[in-house]
This record gives C-alpha cells, sequence and structure tokens, in this order.
C-alpha cells in the first residue's frame, strides 16, 4: 500500500551497549512498534528482527527483518461533504529483509548493503554502499555513501510501472572536546518513474444541461474522480546538522538536530528536534524529545481540478499538467513529542520503551491546504529488547 509508506517507516528504538566479552560480539534485537491515527484511520503494527555479528577483528555481518501489517482507511483526494468517498480502505502486510557486510581497510570501513520490500502491489530492491574514514585519531569522521533502489509498482489500468531513485550522500561527525560532539550531513536524491501515488485521486465536477420540462434547462454538476498525475522525475537535497552535548553535573546530554530539504516539486521543509537524555542511575536512561516540522505545499497540489478544461484522462501518462489531492503534499505543520525509556537491565541484556504523540495541521490559504479532516492525530508506541553476548 504505497500511500501510507513514509508512516510504516518510522524508527524504532533500540538499545546498543558496547560489548566487554572476549568471544565474537553478537548482538540480537527485537521490537515491535504500534502506529495509531485513531478510529477510521491508518493503523500499523510493526515487528522487526535484527542482529549484529563481528566475524573477525576486521570484519562484520548485520541483519533486519521487518513486518508491518497495515489497515484502517487513509484520503482519497475527494472533498468531504459529496458522495464520493472521502476515505479508502487499506489492508496489506509488507516483509523487510536487508543484509550487510562491513569491513575495515585501515582508516577506512565500507559496508555494502543489499535490501528487499515486498507487498501486494510493491516490490522493492536496493543495495547502497558506503565508506566511514576516521581522520585526526578518531575524533573526526567523515562518511561518503551511495544508495540506489530499483521499485516495480501495480498500478490500475496500467500494469506494473518502474521507479528509480538514486541518493548520494556525504557527512562528517566531529569531536570539540570530551563532551561535545557536532554532526553535518548532505544527501542529493533523485527518482524517476512512476512517482505518482496509485491509491491517491483528485475531484473534477463535470456540468449537465438537462430539460426543466417547462421548455428549459437545469444545469447539473456531478464531481468524479481520477487518477492523480505527478512529474516523473524529481530531485531533491537535504542538508541536516547536530550538536549533542553531556552536562556533567546533570548526568545528562542534550540533542539538537535541524533538517532542511527541498525538491523540484516545489517543496521545501524544516525540521527542528530536541532531545534531553537523562541518566537515572547506571542501568536506566529517559529521554524526553519535542519535534517540529513545516513544509510548503507543491506546486502542483490542488484540491479539485476544476480549474482544467476538460476532466483529466483516466490513465494518466506523468506529462504535464501535473495536480495531486494528497494532504502530504500540502503546506501543514507537524508537532511531535514524547518520552524514550532505556534500562540496561545487565550485561547481557537491555530494554527500550517509547511513546510519541504526532499532531499535524494544514497552513495557508484554500489552494494550499487539504481540508482539516484530511490531516492526522497518532499515536506511536514502540517496545524493545536487545541481547549483546
Amino acid at each position: 500500500m504505497t500511500s501510507i509508506r513514509p508512516l510504516a517507516l518510522l524508527p524504532l528504538a533500540t538499545p546498543v551497549f558496547t560489548a566487554h566479552a572476549d568471544v565474537r560480539p553478537q548482538q540480537y534485537d527485537y521490537g515491535f512498534q504500534l502506529y495509531d491515527e485513531g478510529p477510521d484511520r491508518i493503523r500499523i503494527e510493526s515487528h522487526y528482527v535484527r542482529g549484529r555479528i563481528d566475524l573477525d577483528d576486521e570484519t562484520s555481518f548485520r541483519f533486519q527483518w521487518l513486518a508491518d501489517t497495515i489497515s484502517g482507511a487513509s484520503p482519497t483526494g475527494a472533498l468531504p461533504g459529496t458522495f464520493l468517498p472521502f476515505l479508502a480502505e487499506l489492508e496489506d502486510v509488507r516483509y523487510g529483509l536487508l543484509g550487510a557486510v562491513s569491513r575495515k581497510f585501515g582508516d577506512h570501513l565500507v559496508e555494502l548493503e543489499i535490501s528487499r520490500s515486498s507487498e501486494d502491489d510493491y516490490l522493492s530492491h536496493g543495495i547502497a554502499l558506503k565508506d566511514v574514514w576516521e581522520l585526526n585519531q578518531k575524533n573526526t569522521t567523515l562518511t561518503f555513501g551511495i544508495n540506489y533502489l530499483d521499485d516495480l509498482v501495480s498500478v490500475p489500468l496500467r500494469g506494473q510501472l518502474d521507479k528509480t531513485s538514486w541518493d548520494f550522500f556525504t557527512g562528517v561527525n566531529q569531536i570539540l572536546d570530551k563532551n561535545t560532539l557536532v554532526t553535518a550531513s548532505l544527501t542529493l536524491g533523485t527518482a524517476h518513474g512512476y512517482l505518482s501515488d496509485p491509491y491517491k485521486s483528485v475531484q473534477y465536477t463535470s456540468y449537465f444541461e438537462i430539460p426543466d420540462g417547462e421548455g428549459g434547462t437545469t444545469l447539473i454538476s456531478v464531481p468524479n474522480l481520477y487518477p492523480e498525475n505527478r512529474p516523473d522525475t524529481r530531485f531533491r537535497q537535504v542538508l541536516q546538522l547536530g550538536a549533542r552535548h553531556y552536562f556533567d553535573r546533570l548526568h545528562g546530554a542534550l540533542d539538537v538536530t535541524w533538517r532542511g530539504s527541498h525538491d523540484d516539486f516545489g517543496i521545501t521543509s524544516n525540521m527542528v528536534n530536541l532531545e534531553w537524555r537523562q541518566e537515572l542511575g547506571e542501568r536506566l536512561e529517559v529521554a524526553p524529545f519535542v519535534r517540529y516540522y513545516r513544509q510548503s505545499a507543491a506546486d502542483f497540489f490542488v484540491n479539485t481540478v476544476d480549474h482544467l478544461p476538460t476532466a483529466p484522462p483516466d490513465v494518466p501518462t506523468g506529462n504535464a499538467p501535473y495536480y495531486s489531492a494528497d494532504y502530504r503534499l500540502s503546506h501543514f505543520e507537524a508537532v511531535s513529542g514524547g518520552v524514550k525509556l532505556l534500562w540496561k537491565i545487565n550485561d547481557t541484556f537491555s530494554a527500550t520503551a517509547a511513546y510519541e504523540r504526532y499532531e499535524m495541521s494544514g497552513l495557508g490559504g484554500a489552494h494550499e491546504r487539504a481540508p482539516d479532516a484530511a490531516y492526522i492525530d497518532a499515536d506511536m508506541w514502540t517496545f524493545g529488547i536487545s541481547a549483546r553476548f
């Protein structure tokens, strides 16, 4: 179900502790996350298992298996108050599998990652290559990488269509002193092929004249839904800056992250995240956080396509004019906050729990924002356990 794909990829909290054993370190994690938008909207139950095994002093292998069970309903693109369905039922299960091998070469750590994700109507294969280069007595770390995805989308009336994407990224981590770390990263991404959502539509109103029985006519309006039509290419740029400082006297650390992005859909976004990590004794950590996100509308976001001279085609081609009523492409802001807990049970086992509340609202004029009923409020619960040998 591609219409809820970004929501199903929300991060799952996982503890990580340093191993002290003489044997090859191994770590295995299990996690569960519940994402719930409330009655009549999307609900996702996610389970994952992942692990890491050090094969020798220079080589390690990691893996992840993920299953998302998706149910509920999502906005179709219709305006509320008509006979057209405002929400459409969705139900699917996504399975994801990832494997990666990394090896040290002097000051470099090179990792090759291969992934696969499948749904009833979506199949994705990915490959990524990353190099982490340690400099300045390991006080400076440079990261370079490339990621490629080859997707196959099943689209009604059009069959299976291709979508490919490339991401090129670089980053730097710099230790300023024993308590302070700063980071910066830049990602350039490009996508080609079928970039629309096969489950999103736009509303168009047709008008008909019918005899009124008195020698005249009556104008009748009939709304209908047509598939959205997005461009078949997209180029995006993402810059992220972060800093972390540990306060000795408070036994806590402050994490600050800012991320800005822009793409040639016309969307510009900004995100700020603040997190405080507080130690409570030797084995317990609590981390309250708050996040704010804001984006502009895509150039082709509309609530209806009544401005077109004729009805849009039943099978869009990916050529102009472009249009989409997807609320995720509108002008909106979102605020979320919550708390994470990490408990080191002993030298082998640890556990995490997290709760996050997410609230979304439209901004701008009527041509920039979707109907208020389209925006979501969601609760997210995450639980995990980790074993390190």
